[in-house]
């Protein structure tokens, strides 16, 4: 089923006519209506327009000609050829699915279950296509809920503009310009691809993504909140603790951002839940050192009496610490006796004591004690000694 203009064509095809130049994607092309608009700019130098619909590709062929305007069929970019672009042009079916709609009209209509997945599916690969000149527009409506786009737009390190916008009957139309950041833009060329959303912090935010054969993490500073300057704090931290062998390996940094090897494995309380006796005793003793060892350099870490989030296991049994934001030099150091406290609370205990391991609570304050009124090497062993 070919899906006839309407006031969402319209609204797009206005952007289009102010955006658009040199090389040319359309996905979704439906009627053909925005690749014939763009065909007809001087500035346009090729469109290439892809549907998965057979029946819009035929009617399109037919309807639009110009040596600059190429139809093919294809699920996405499925069948597009690996190059970049100038302007990428996206007016999706965005409604939620309705059992009682006929296939043929949904292909036309449906973006999937909650109306949005078909355009999540379409940021999730959009900017290998894109030059770093270049934009995105796309087209949603308040049924695509906005936020959930946004939330996509994120996941991929782009950014966006809202350029039109349009309410009629139960709904709002909006027409976003969306682009790569600086910092995709420059980690592209340094080679890292796959760039995907992790985590959110409090302060930070985690993507994945690939640099050759190496899956990497890149931090970056959030920009939503007062919080300034953490990020950066966590590299130069980082840098210094690698000497050590402390923290994931830092490959490279910038303003408001570095860029570490992904560290594939377990946080502490999952390994925890399987492991044996021996193994659990390892790791303390590993966390512990790591500790021990920040404490000698004058740093205090923060946040190692909960350090649930803080500590990957990975497949040798080797402990690595995370986030390094608060890490700051200070007189006073906390590490060793935070991190007891984490092992002497009721969380811990409960997974410890699953595995036959008993911790002498009274005693293991008493170290912490001693160790926290002296610092020395001596004072440490003696808390080691009890786990």
């Amino acid at each position: 089923m070919v899906y006839e203009p309407q006031e969402d064509s319209y609204l797009i095809q206005a952007a289009v006519k102010k955006y658009v130049k040199g090389e040319v994607l359309e996905i979704g092309t439906g009627s053909g209506i925005l690749a014939e608009t763009a065909a007809m700019k001087r500035n346009v130098k090729s469109v290439l327009a892809v549907d998965i619909d057979k029946e819009a590709i035929a009617h399109c062929r037919k309807k639009v000609k110009g040596e600059k305007v190429q139809f093919i069929i294809s699920d996405l970019f499925s069948k597009v050829p690996k190059k970049k672009y100038d302007l990428v042009m996206f007016n999706p079916p965005y409604l939620p699915a309705d059992e009682r709609e006929p296939a043929d009209l949904a292909l036309a209509t449906t973006g999937g279950k909650k109306g949005y997945e078909l355009t999540v599916r379409f940021l999730d690969s959009v900017a290998d296509y894109l030059k770093d000149d270049g934009c995105v527009l796309l087209l949603f409506s308040t049924l695509t809920r906005k936020e959930r786009v946004e939330e996509a737009i994120l996941a991929n390190m782009l950014c966006f503009e809202e350029v039109n916008s349009l309410k009629i009957a139960f709904e709002t139309l909006y027409v976003y310009k969306i682009m790569k950041t600086k910092l995709r833009i420059l980690l592209e060329k340094k080679g890292v691809t796959k760039v995907r959303l992790l985590a959110r912090g409090h302060r930070g935010l985690i993507y994945t993504g690939q640099l050759g054969r190496q899956k990497v993490a890149i931090k970056m500073q959030r920009q939503d909140i007062d919080a300034t300057g953490t990020v950066d704090n966590e590299a130069k931290m980082l840098k210094l603790l690698n000497k050590k062998d402390i923290g994931p390996e830092l490959l490279f940094a910038g303003k408001d951002f570095f860029v570490y090897k992904f560290v594939e494995g377990e946080f502490v309380l999952d390994f925890l839940g399987h492991a044996t006796k021996a193994q659990a005793v390892k790791l303390l003793k590993d966390v512990y050192k790591q500790m021990f060892i920040l404490d000698s350099m004058m740093l205090n870490k923060e946040e190692m009496h909960h350090p649930v989030k803080h500590i990957v296991v990975t497949k040798k049994g080797k402990a690595v610490l995370l986030d390094f934001e608060r890490c700051r030099k200070r007189e006073k150091r906390h590490n060793v006796t935070q991190f007891t406290q984490f092992i002497i609370s009721g969380l811990l205990r409960r997974y410890l004591e699953k595995i036959g391991l008993i911790v002498d609570k009274k005693r293991l304050l008493e170290a912490a004690k001693g160790y926290s009124e002296d610092q020395r090497k001596e004072k440490f062993e003696r808390i080691l000694s009890l786990i």
